[in-house]
Protein backbone atom coordinates (compact mmCIF):
# COMPACT_ATOMS: atom_id res chain seq x y z
CA UNK A 1 0.00 0.00 0.00
CA UNK A 2 1.79 3.66 -1.08
CA UNK A 3 1.36 6.23 1.49
CA UNK A 4 -1.33 8.08 0.10
CA UNK A 5 -2.03 11.30 2.53
CA UNK A 6 -5.91 12.58 2.82
CA UNK A 7 -6.81 16.08 3.42
CA UNK A 8 -7.04 16.61 7.38
CA UNK A 9 -8.91 20.12 8.29
CA UNK A 10 -8.09 20.11 12.45
CA UNK A 11 -10.33 22.22 14.83
CA UNK A 12 -9.72 22.85 18.33
CA UNK A 13 -13.61 22.50 19.48
CA UNK A 14 -16.29 19.70 19.12
CA UNK A 15 -18.81 22.73 17.92
CA UNK A 16 -16.28 23.61 15.20
CA UNK A 17 -16.12 20.11 13.80
CA UNK A 18 -19.75 20.32 13.85
CA UNK A 19 -20.09 23.51 11.70
CA UNK A 20 -17.10 22.43 9.08
CA UNK A 21 -18.80 18.79 8.96
CA UNK A 22 -22.25 20.56 8.25
CA UNK A 23 -20.88 22.69 5.90
CA UNK A 24 -19.11 20.66 4.11
CA UNK A 25 -22.67 18.25 3.53
CA UNK A 26 -23.96 21.09 2.22
CA UNK A 27 -21.38 21.89 -0.05
CA UNK A 28 -21.58 18.38 -1.15
CA UNK A 29 -25.59 18.93 -1.43
CA UNK A 30 -25.11 21.69 -3.84
CA UNK A 31 -22.61 19.96 -6.30
CA UNK A 32 -24.62 17.14 -6.62
CA UNK A 33 -28.12 19.17 -7.15
CA UNK A 34 -26.20 21.18 -10.02
CA UNK A 35 -24.34 18.58 -11.43
CA UNK A 36 -26.03 17.91 -13.97
CA UNK A 37 -26.49 21.64 -15.09
CA UNK A 38 -22.68 22.56 -14.89
CA UNK A 39 -22.36 19.29 -17.44
CA UNK A 40 -24.78 20.48 -19.54
CA UNK A 41 -23.31 23.96 -19.64
CA UNK A 42 -19.83 22.84 -20.13
CA UNK A 43 -20.95 20.89 -23.12
CA UNK A 44 -21.95 23.76 -24.48
CA UNK A 45 -19.44 26.16 -23.95
CA UNK A 46 -16.84 23.61 -25.41
CA UNK A 47 -18.31 23.91 -28.89
CA UNK A 48 -15.40 23.70 -31.34
CA UNK A 49 -15.53 26.94 -32.77
CA UNK A 50 -13.04 28.84 -34.51
CA UNK A 51 -12.32 32.50 -34.96
CA UNK A 52 -15.19 33.22 -37.46
CA UNK A 53 -17.84 31.31 -35.11
CA UNK A 54 -20.09 28.15 -34.86
CA UNK A 55 -18.83 25.03 -38.00
CA UNK A 56 -21.77 24.19 -39.75
CA UNK A 57 -21.70 20.96 -37.60
CA UNK A 58 -22.20 23.16 -35.07
CA UNK A 59 -24.90 24.86 -35.60
CA UNK A 60 -26.49 21.39 -36.73
CA UNK A 61 -25.76 19.77 -33.35
CA UNK A 62 -27.70 23.44 -31.84
CA UNK A 63 -30.28 23.62 -33.80
CA UNK A 64 -30.88 19.83 -33.33
CA UNK A 65 -30.40 20.44 -29.40
CA UNK A 66 -33.49 23.28 -29.68
CA UNK A 67 -35.67 21.06 -31.39
CA UNK A 68 -35.11 18.31 -29.00
CA UNK A 69 -35.32 20.95 -25.99
CA UNK A 70 -38.48 22.05 -27.21
CA UNK A 71 -40.03 18.72 -27.99
CA UNK A 72 -39.35 17.25 -24.43
CA UNK A 73 -39.40 20.15 -22.57
CA UNK A 74 -41.73 18.50 -20.35
CA UNK A 75 -39.64 15.16 -19.79
CA UNK A 76 -36.41 17.42 -18.70
CA UNK A 77 -38.07 19.25 -16.37
CA UNK A 78 -39.18 15.79 -15.03
CA UNK A 79 -35.74 14.51 -15.01
CA UNK A 80 -34.98 18.02 -13.36
CA UNK A 81 -37.17 17.19 -10.62
CA UNK A 82 -35.75 13.93 -10.02
CA UNK A 83 -32.04 15.18 -9.30
CA UNK A 84 -30.85 13.69 -5.79
CA UNK A 85 -28.71 14.30 -3.23
CA UNK A 86 -27.57 10.60 -2.12
CA UNK A 87 -25.86 10.40 1.01
CA UNK A 88 -24.76 7.56 3.09
CA UNK A 89 -24.55 7.71 7.34
CA UNK A 90 -22.40 5.83 9.31
CA UNK A 91 -23.31 5.57 12.85
CA UNK A 92 -21.69 6.42 16.55
CA UNK A 93 -20.52 10.27 17.54
CA UNK A 94 -20.95 11.08 13.68
CA UNK A 95 -25.03 11.44 14.35
CA UNK A 96 -24.02 13.97 17.28
CA UNK A 97 -21.92 15.97 14.93
CA UNK A 98 -24.56 15.98 12.26
CA UNK A 99 -27.08 16.41 15.01
CA UNK A 100 -25.00 19.73 16.17
CA UNK A 101 -24.07 20.70 12.73
CA UNK A 102 -27.01 20.52 10.29
CA UNK A 103 -30.32 21.22 12.36
CA UNK A 104 -29.58 24.87 12.77
CA UNK A 105 -28.98 25.31 9.00
CA UNK A 106 -31.17 27.21 6.50
CA UNK A 107 -29.70 25.80 3.69
CA UNK A 108 -30.54 22.47 3.29
CA UNK A 109 -32.42 20.80 1.12
CA UNK A 110 -33.75 17.93 3.05
CA UNK A 111 -36.50 17.16 0.46
CA UNK A 112 -33.92 16.28 -2.32
CA UNK A 113 -32.11 13.79 0.14
CA UNK A 114 -31.91 10.31 -0.42
CA UNK A 115 -30.79 9.02 3.19
CA UNK A 116 -28.53 5.57 3.24
CA UNK A 117 -27.04 3.69 6.25
CA UNK A 118 -23.38 2.94 6.31
CA UNK A 119 -23.82 0.01 8.45
CA UNK A 120 -26.53 -1.07 11.15
CA UNK A 121 -26.29 -3.12 14.39
CA UNK A 122 -29.22 -6.08 13.96
CA UNK A 123 -31.16 -4.46 17.18
CA UNK A 124 -34.40 -3.20 17.18
CA UNK A 125 -35.13 0.98 16.15
CA UNK A 126 -36.15 1.68 19.34
CA UNK A 127 -32.55 0.52 20.90
CA UNK A 128 -29.81 3.16 21.63
CA UNK A 129 -27.57 1.35 19.51
CA UNK A 130 -29.80 1.13 16.23
CA UNK A 131 -27.72 3.44 13.80
CA UNK A 132 -31.40 4.33 12.03
CA UNK A 133 -33.11 4.49 15.43
CA UNK A 134 -30.45 6.94 16.90
CA UNK A 135 -30.53 9.56 13.17
CA UNK A 136 -34.72 9.08 13.06
CA UNK A 137 -34.48 10.44 16.97
CA UNK A 138 -31.62 13.08 17.03
CA UNK A 139 -31.84 14.06 13.25
CA UNK A 140 -34.82 12.87 10.98
CA UNK A 141 -37.48 13.81 13.85
CA UNK A 142 -36.13 17.36 13.95
CA UNK A 143 -36.51 18.48 10.64
CA UNK A 144 -38.99 21.12 10.09
CA UNK A 145 -40.62 19.53 7.29
CA UNK A 146 -42.97 21.62 5.88
CA UNK A 147 -40.04 24.48 5.32
CA UNK A 148 -37.19 22.37 4.36
CA UNK A 149 -39.25 18.91 3.15
CA UNK A 150 -38.69 15.34 3.79
CA UNK A 151 -35.79 13.04 2.85
CA UNK A 152 -36.29 9.44 1.44
CA UNK A 153 -34.76 7.50 4.09
CA UNK A 154 -33.50 3.95 3.62
CA UNK A 155 -32.87 1.56 6.64
CA UNK A 156 -32.98 -1.98 6.96
CA UNK A 157 -36.14 -4.10 7.22
CA UNK A 158 -36.51 -4.83 10.88
CA UNK A 159 -38.13 -8.37 10.88
CA UNK A 160 -35.14 -9.66 9.96
CA UNK A 161 -32.92 -8.46 11.90
CA UNK A 162 -32.35 -12.16 13.75
CA UNK A 163 -30.41 -12.87 10.15
CA UNK A 164 -27.65 -11.01 9.26
CA UNK A 165 -26.99 -12.68 5.67
CA UNK A 166 -30.92 -12.21 5.01
CA UNK A 167 -31.02 -8.52 6.07
CA UNK A 168 -28.05 -7.80 4.28
CA UNK A 169 -29.35 -9.43 0.95
CA UNK A 170 -32.53 -7.24 1.57
CA UNK A 171 -30.80 -4.01 2.09
CA UNK A 172 -28.65 -4.73 -0.96
CA UNK A 173 -31.41 -5.09 -2.84
CA UNK A 174 -32.91 -1.59 -1.51
CA UNK A 175 -29.45 -0.16 -3.08
CA UNK A 176 -29.96 -2.14 -6.23
CA UNK A 177 -33.41 -0.42 -7.00
CA UNK A 178 -31.90 3.11 -5.46
CA UNK A 179 -28.69 2.97 -7.61
CA UNK A 180 -29.46 0.56 -10.73
CA UNK A 181 -32.66 1.03 -11.56
CA UNK A 182 -33.73 -0.57 -15.11
CA UNK A 183 -29.46 0.19 -16.04
CA UNK A 184 -26.88 -2.60 -14.95
CA UNK A 185 -24.47 -0.70 -12.81
CA UNK A 186 -20.98 -2.44 -10.88
CA UNK A 187 -21.16 -0.17 -7.88
CA UNK A 188 -23.69 2.47 -6.58
CA UNK A 189 -21.82 6.14 -6.68
CA UNK A 190 -22.71 8.14 -3.61
CA UNK A 191 -22.44 11.77 -3.77
CA UNK A 192 -20.97 11.96 -0.29
CA UNK A 193 -19.78 9.06 2.56
CA UNK A 194 -19.83 10.01 5.96
CA UNK A 195 -18.08 7.64 8.14
CA UNK A 196 -16.23 8.00 11.80
CA UNK A 197 -13.54 5.93 12.98
CA UNK A 198 -13.34 3.56 16.30
CA UNK A 199 -10.81 3.25 18.72
CA UNK A 200 -10.16 -0.55 17.62
CA UNK A 201 -10.11 0.47 13.79
CA UNK A 202 -13.44 0.27 12.18
CA UNK A 203 -14.81 1.63 10.35
CA UNK A 204 -18.78 1.42 9.57
CA UNK A 205 -19.15 -2.31 10.24
CA UNK A 206 -16.08 -3.15 8.63
CA UNK A 207 -13.31 -4.43 11.77
CA UNK A 208 -9.62 -4.53 11.26
CA UNK A 209 -9.62 -8.42 11.56
CA UNK A 210 -12.36 -9.52 9.64
CA UNK A 211 -10.38 -9.78 6.39
CA UNK A 212 -12.81 -11.86 4.14
CA UNK A 213 -15.30 -8.98 4.45
CA UNK A 214 -12.39 -6.38 3.51
CA UNK A 215 -11.49 -8.55 0.61
CA UNK A 216 -15.34 -8.68 -0.63
CA UNK A 217 -15.00 -7.25 -4.13
CA UNK A 218 -18.74 -7.62 -5.37
CA UNK A 219 -21.35 -8.06 -2.81
CA UNK A 220 -22.59 -4.09 -2.11
CA UNK A 221 -23.65 -5.51 1.67
CA UNK A 222 -21.88 -8.09 3.74
CA UNK A 223 -23.21 -9.45 7.11
CA UNK A 224 -21.01 -9.17 10.18
CA UNK A 225 -21.36 -11.56 13.02
CA UNK A 226 -19.78 -12.09 15.97
CA UNK A 227 -18.03 -8.69 16.07
CA UNK A 228 -15.77 -7.67 18.46
CA UNK A 229 -17.45 -4.65 20.12
CA UNK A 230 -20.99 -3.79 20.47
CA UNK A 231 -24.05 -5.55 18.98
CA UNK A 232 -22.54 -9.20 17.67
CA UNK A 233 -24.74 -9.13 14.26
CA UNK A 234 -24.26 -6.40 11.89
CA UNK A 235 -24.92 -5.43 7.83
CA UNK A 236 -21.99 -3.05 6.51
CA UNK A 237 -21.66 -1.38 2.47
CA UNK A 238 -18.30 -2.64 1.62
CA UNK A 239 -15.10 -1.23 0.59
CA UNK A 240 -15.41 -0.96 -3.16
CA UNK A 241 -18.97 0.65 -2.22
CA UNK A 242 -17.47 2.90 0.41
CA UNK A 243 -14.44 4.24 -2.43
CA UNK A 244 -16.63 4.24 -5.73
CA UNK A 245 -18.36 7.56 -3.80
CA UNK A 246 -17.74 10.86 -5.06
CA UNK A 247 -16.62 12.15 -1.82
CA UNK A 248 -15.97 10.26 1.60
CA UNK A 249 -15.76 12.25 4.78
CA UNK A 250 -14.49 10.51 8.46
CA UNK A 251 -15.06 12.72 11.13
CA UNK A 252 -13.30 11.92 14.01
CA UNK A 253 -13.00 13.90 17.30
CA UNK A 254 -11.45 13.02 21.56
CA UNK A 255 -7.96 11.52 22.74
CA UNK A 256 -9.30 8.19 22.72
CA UNK A 257 -8.75 8.06 18.85
CA UNK A 258 -5.13 9.51 18.86
CA UNK A 259 -3.65 5.96 18.84
CA UNK A 260 -5.26 4.49 15.98
CA UNK A 261 -5.56 7.73 14.04
CA UNK A 262 -1.44 7.53 14.68
CA UNK A 263 -1.96 4.72 12.93
CA UNK A 264 -3.38 5.22 10.03
CA UNK A 265 -1.63 7.96 8.85
CA UNK A 266 1.85 7.39 9.86
CA UNK A 267 1.82 3.54 9.14
CA UNK A 268 -0.69 2.33 6.10
CA UNK A 269 0.68 -0.57 5.47
CA UNK A 270 -0.98 -1.94 8.43
CA UNK A 271 -3.86 -2.05 6.15
CA UNK A 272 -6.18 -0.77 8.70
CA UNK A 273 -10.12 -0.23 7.09
CA UNK A 274 -10.14 3.37 6.62
CA UNK A 275 -6.01 3.15 5.37
CA UNK A 276 -7.56 1.02 2.92
CA UNK A 277 -10.52 3.88 1.74
CA UNK A 278 -7.54 6.67 1.77
CA UNK A 279 -5.76 4.86 -0.64
CA UNK A 280 -8.92 3.25 -2.79
CA UNK A 281 -10.83 6.63 -2.87
CA UNK A 282 -7.41 9.09 -2.97
CA UNK A 283 -8.19 12.12 -3.54
CA UNK A 284 -11.61 12.12 -2.43
CA UNK A 285 -10.96 11.88 0.82
CA UNK A 286 -11.06 14.37 3.87
CA UNK A 287 -10.64 13.86 7.49
CA UNK A 288 -12.19 16.18 9.81
CA UNK A 289 -10.85 15.85 13.39
CA UNK A 290 -10.38 17.69 16.45
CA UNK A 291 -6.65 18.34 18.06
CA UNK A 292 -7.25 15.79 20.90
CA UNK A 293 -7.50 13.05 17.97
CA UNK A 294 -4.46 14.55 16.76
CA UNK A 295 -2.35 14.15 19.83
CA UNK A 296 1.23 12.93 18.94
CA UNK A 297 0.48 12.92 15.32
CA UNK A 298 2.76 13.84 12.47
CA UNK A 299 0.46 14.77 9.73
CA UNK A 300 0.01 18.09 7.42
CA UNK A 301 -3.41 19.96 8.90
CA UNK A 302 -5.27 22.02 6.96
CA UNK A 303 -7.09 25.25 8.11
CA UNK A 304 -11.01 24.33 6.66
CA UNK A 305 -12.30 27.16 4.45
CA UNK A 306 -16.07 27.70 4.52
CA UNK A 307 -17.85 26.75 1.47
CA UNK A 308 -21.61 28.41 2.95
CA UNK A 309 -20.96 30.81 5.33
CA UNK A 310 -24.30 31.62 7.13
CA UNK A 311 -24.88 34.21 10.17
CA UNK A 312 -24.09 32.00 12.74
CA UNK A 313 -20.35 31.11 11.36
CA UNK A 314 -16.96 32.43 11.77
CA UNK A 315 -15.73 34.75 8.66
CA UNK A 316 -14.58 32.68 6.17
CA UNK A 317 -11.15 31.53 7.21
CA UNK A 318 -8.09 30.65 4.78
CA UNK A 319 -6.77 27.26 3.77
CA UNK A 320 -3.32 26.71 4.67
CA UNK A 321 -1.01 23.91 5.62
CA UNK A 322 0.64 24.07 8.90
CA UNK A 323 2.68 21.26 10.76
Amino acid sequence: MTTTVPKVFAFHEFSDVAEAVADYVVYAQNGALTKKLKERKSSAVNLSMDDRGPSSADMHRILSNKSISSRDSSKKNKKEKERRFKIALSGGSLIQVLHEGLLKRDDIQWGKWDIYFADERLVPFKSDQSNYGQSKRKIFDLIDTEKYGTPNIYHIDESLIDDPQECADSYEKVLIKGFAGRDSVKLPMFDLFLLGCAPDGHIASLFPNFQDNLREKLAWVVPVEKAPSGPENRISLTIPVICHSHRVIFVVEGAVKAPVIKTIMERPEKGLPSSIVNEGAAGRVSWFVDDDALTDVFVTKKKYKFHNKIEFNEPFKEETSEQ
